[in-house]
């Protein structure tokens, strides 16, 4: 029986992003990347069957961050959520697959990305307060075998207030916590969430200026 029951997810080849240049970490240089990942000559969608076990293929994932003031979004990941490697982890990051339920194309270029982040964010959270949202990077982690297949995109949210409530319920304990608080706490996030800490502090202090 099929384990993501024929969901098909974005996903570019891994020598392209080989000939980007392959990295680890967090990289603020997006614009070195972003334009030929969401070119729709580079990427497709392809099934999530295959994707999860074939480090051939990396799948684009959003990663959006939310924030207000130096009060940062946090929650666990409950066990229903897609992704059971990473279930009853802390994570500071809301997002998930892009797929092709609501595409006609079999790739997407960068607007429709942007249509298909901000489908996935009201899926998972109600957000009752203006925010606004800009891409400071992109993550990767080839050291476990969650992160050979994924490569991050990631969003910083700056919200007008607290007023955030979960919309799924594999987002247990939602809360806004500091900055400080969460590097106190990291070795109980998961990984992408520790990564993006280290950078986090920069963008946080240009979103308040």
């Amino acid at each position: 029986m099929s384990k993501y029951a024929d969901e098909n997810v974005l996903v570019i080849k891994r020598s392209l992003f080989d000939e980007l240049g392959a990295f680890e970490g967090f990289r603020t240089d997006v614009v070195d990347y972003l334009p030929s990942i969401l070119d729709p000559e580079n990427n497709f969608f392809l099934s999530r069957d295959l994707a999860e076990d074939d480090p051939g293929h990396k799948q684009i994932i959003p990663y959006a961050i939310f924030h207000h003031d130096d009060q940062i979004l946090h929650y666990f990941r409950g066990k229903g959520g897609g992704e059971k490697r990473l279930a009853a982890k802390g994570s500071i990051g809301i997002g998930g697959h892009i797929n092709d339920t609501d595409y006609a194309a079999s790739s997407l270029d960068r607007d429709t990305y942007t249509v298909g982040v901000e489908r996935e964010i009201e899926e998972e959270l109600h957000i009752n307060c203006s925010h606004r949202q800009r891409i400071i990077g992109l993550l990767n982690d080839d050291s476990n075998e969650v992160g050979q297949v994924h490569l991050g995109v990631v969003h910083l949210v700056t919200l007008q207030n607290q007023n955030v409530t979960a919309g799924e319920d594999n987002i247990a304990d939602l809360c806004f916590r500091s900055y400080s608080d969460l590097l106190a706490d990291r070795d109980h996030l998961e990984t992408w969430s520790s990564i993006c800490l280290d950078a986090l502090a920069q963008f946080l202090d240009e979103a308040e200026s």
